[in-house]
C-alpha cells in the first residue's frame, strides 16, 4: 500500500519538507530580530542629526538655542507675558509639534513602548540624547551611560551636541571647567 499523496508528494516527503522550512525559519529569525533592531538604531542616530541640524539652523535664525523643559524642546506655543516684550515658549511635543524647519519633531521608534530622547539645554549648549539597542553600534557610548540619564525607560547611551560640548557630563560642569581654565 503506497501513502497518501499531498501535493504529489508522499507523507514522508512532506514531512521531511516541512521539518526543512521549520529550520530555516527558526535560523533566519535572529537575523531578521538583529535587522529591525539596526534599522530602529539607524533611525535613532538619523533623528538626532536631524534634530541637532534643525536646532542649529533655529538658533542662526531666532539667535539663540531653546532651553530645556524636562527633557524637552522648549520653543513650541509662544505665549507673550503682561508686559508684552517677554515671550515664554513652551515644551514642545515629541511627534507632534514642529520647530524650525521640522515639521515634526521625531519620536524615537519605540516612542509607544516608553523610550524617548533627551533634550538637556541651558541656551547656549545642548546634548541631545537617545538609547541605542545595540550595544556593537560604533556610536554607543559607555561614558554616557555611565551619567545614567533616563530617555524614557531606558538609559541614554548615544548623543550629540552642540560645538565642543562633551557628552559625558552635565553643561553646566563642562561649563564650570571653563571658567576654572580662564581663571588660570
Amino acid at each position: 500500500m503506497t501513502s497518501p499523496q499531498v501535493f504529489g508528494f508522499s507523507r514522508e516527503e512532506t514531512r521531511a519538507l516541512l521539518i526543512i522550512f521549520a529550520f530555516l525559519i527558526l535560523v533566519s529569525i535572529p537575523n531578521f530580530v538583529i535587522s529591525f533592531r539596526k534599522s530602529r538604531d539607524a533611525q535613532r542616530k538619523a533623528d538626532v542629526r536631524t534634530i541637532t541640524d534643525s536646532l542649529n539652523n533655529f538658533a542662526q535664525e531666532f539667535g539663540g538655542i531653546p532651553l530645556a523643559i524636562d527633557g524637552k524642546i522648549a520653543a513650541c506655543h509662544p505665549e507673550i507675558i503682561d508686559d508684552g516684550k517677554t515671550t515664554i515658549y513652551q515644551p514642545c511635543e515629541w511627534g507632534v509639534d514642529s520647530i524650525g524647519d521640522l515639521k515634526r519633531i521625531p519620536v524615537d521608534p519605540h516612542n509607544s513602548q516608553g523610550t524617548k530622547y533627551l533634550y538637556l539645554s541651558n541656551g547656549k549648549r545642548i546634548q541631545l540624547y537617545a538609547s541605542l539597542e545595540g550595544k556593537d553600534e560604533a556610536e554607543y557610548d559607555p561614558k554616557i551611560l555611565a551619567r545614567n540619564l533616563k530617555c524614557g525607560i531606558k538609559i541614554c547611551n548615544f548623543g550629540l551636541s552642540s560645538g565642543n560640548t562633551p557628552l559625558d557630563k552635565s553643561i553646566e560642569e563642562y561649563e564650570n571647567e571653563l571658567l576654572e581654565k580662564e581663571q588660570k
